[in-house]
């Protein structure tokens, strides 16, 4: 594994781990979500899966998040998670592993990055697991827990609260603002290479049913997975196993092919 460190667009520093299969296989990113960083548990095992069926596989902090990056949470948009997403990649062109069509996998706002990446440049893509994704800023506002702290969060300027492991997370509305420009379902039909869907039974703010308004537009061949009793963010270890074994299977599935 190597951990190192590049610049975004904006001059920004990136935080990057590598982890390169000798035998390489293929080619992965993997994206965390919204004040993820990339050693999150559930961002580890879609990792693992990929690396265990002998991928490459690249994981990074974004910046505005709570990992080794530039930025701060409170000025995280969408926008910029896709923008470091791009960047990351292009830098990637120029190392000795790359290889395209490449897979991403990524967890909620990340996920809308990759399906909007995978959106704009689908020769590029050769599968996408956009778990827990993000379907669009419309529906991320209809959602009853958005509804619950939207009137303060847009009157004050600010949504604060108390995160994972102690973490008091600060971000401005203008990040809603940025989200609502964002939607994967009108271009959904250039998503023709395989798309897992993974979501928690219980997860509030990117439902089971936006997955399903998603996965009918999708056009190829296409899962949906839904993880009884998990929330939005897996932590679980049997929701994790059980996370590990459908990403293990579908990456059989689509992804393997024998070696001459």
């Amino acid at each position: 594994m190597e951990k190192l460190f590049i610049k975004n667009r904006k001059g920004q520093k990136i935080a990057v781990i590598v982890e390169k299969n000798v035998d390489q296989r293929g080619l992965t990113f993997v994206m965390h979500g919204l004040g993820g960083f990339k050693e999150q548990d559930h961002i580890q095992t879609f990792a693992d899966a990929f690396k265990e069926k002998g991928y490459t596989v690249i994981r990074f902090d974004t910046t505005n998040t709570f990992g080794e990056s530039d930025g701060n949470y409170e000025d995280a948009t969408t926008t910029n998670y896709y923008e470091d997403l791009e960047d990351v990649i292009e830098w990637a062109k120029k190392q000795p592993w790359y290889e395209q069509p490449f897979c991403l996998a990524g967890h909620s706002l990340g996920s809308i990055c990759i399906a909007l990446y995978a959106e704009k440049y689908p020769d590029r893509v050769k599968a996408l697991a956009p778990i827990s994704t993000v379907v669009s800023g419309k529906l991320s506002i209809a959602t009853e827990k958005h509804k619950k702290v939207a009137e303060e969060w847009q009157r004050t300027g600010w949504r604060v609260e108390n995160g994972y492991a102690g973490i008091v997370k600060k971000l401005k509305w203008s990040h809603v603002e940025d989200r609502l420009k964002y939607d994967l379902l009108p271009e959904a039909n250039k998503l023709t290479m395989p798309v897992l869907l993974i979501v928690g039974e219980n997860d509030d703010g990117t439902p089971p049913e936006h997955q399903q308004i998603l996965y009918e537009k999708l056009p190829g061949r296409k899962e949906l997975h839904i993880i009884k009793g998990a929330p939005h963010t897996f932590r679980e270890k049997d929701h994790l196993a059980e996370i590990k074994k459908i990403f293990l299977r579908w990456i059989d599935k689509f992804l393997i092919t024998p070696k001459a």
